[in-house]
């Protein structure tokens, strides 16, 4: 028998909803809109980021993650790194490998460095990324990535994938890039059902995604408040924004049991809690 400490240390990731034993945060300590990358930053670009209460929310994260079952690993912050409280983007878990991306903007390259000391003290392998992709852009389910492609990952990084991922369907799905990443606008909740902003895509995916999902719409307004981007975290259990009133109502009514916490200032900057978490173990 595996010891707990053995087990801990398994890298696995094979849903966007199986039961999340072991993920990565980074806290906001520095957390700023220093270069608008997205439309949401352009709108809060002279508010910017009250860093106090943006640690408050993240904090109440962290807990109820724990209080749900979750290990978490946090990674060190840097006053460097202003968008670095979005773990998701600098690596992503699929199957058993874990991969390290490879950053589009210049604001953001070098956060992968911390993740890949981490995983060097963990003695966990992994594979650096040779053509742009970011891990927003990365959603797997069962035996299939979605791969979103735009400015910030190439249609390069998913051919690549395909070669270092052999055992898994590759499917390249563009978007609209103002809205970021691909999970801005599309998430799996379950093996049935996803959620979608229809706009940020051609009919032609929305007609494919249709095919394999029951599709829960996200409005204009609340895909703006990051509706699209919520954290399943197993049992049907779903991180969301309170003020997603529709999006949440929608989940309640197809079964799931959405947890409501705040996060209005952490997604000032274009992400919300998918964005903020990097699974390294799910089941």
């Amino acid at each position: 028998m595996n010891s707990p400490i053995e087990d801990t240390a398994i890298t696995q990731c094979n849903t966007e909803y199986g039961t999340l034993r072991r993920v990565i945060l980074c806290q906001p300590k520095f957390m700023a809109i220093d270069e608008v990358i997205n439309d949401v930053q352009k709108k809060y670009e002279d508010e910017n980021i009250n860093v106090e209460l943006a640690m408050k929310q993240h904090k109440e994260f962290e807990a109820l993650l724990k209080k749900h079952g979750v290990e978490v690993i946090k990674l060190p912050s840097s006053e460097k790194f202003p968008e670095q409280v979005f773990t998701r983007d600098i690596g992503f878990t699929v199957g058993e490998d874990i991969f390290v991306a490879e950053m589009a903007s210049d604001i953001r390259k070098g956060e992968e460095e911390a993740l890949e000391e981490w995983l060097d003290d963990e003695d966990i392998s992994f594979q650096t990324t040779t053509s742009r992709v970011e891990g927003g852009d990365v959603i797997v389910d069962r035996g299939t990535l979605y791969v979103g492609i735009s400015s910030r990952t190439s249609v390069e990084a998913a051919k690549k994938l395909n070669v270092d991922l052999p055992d898994y369907t590759i499917i390249p799905v563009p978007f609209d890039e103002k809205y970021l990443h691909l999970d801005c606008v599309f998430n799996i909740l379950s093996p049935k059902v996803g959620l979608i902003f229809r706009k940020a895509f051609d009919q032609r995916i929305v007609d494919m995604l249709s095919a394999t999902y029951t599709l829960i719409d996200v409005s204009e307004e609340e895909q703006f408040t990051m509706g699209t981007n919520v954290l399943s975290i197993g049992d049907k259990k779903v991180f969301s924004l309170p003020q997603n009133k529709q999006v949440n109502a929608q989940m309640r009514a197809h079964g799931f049991e959405v947890i409501e916490v705040d996060f209005s200032e952490i997604i000032k900057s274009g992400g919300s809690f998918r964005c903020c978490s990097m699974p390294v173990n799910r089941e």
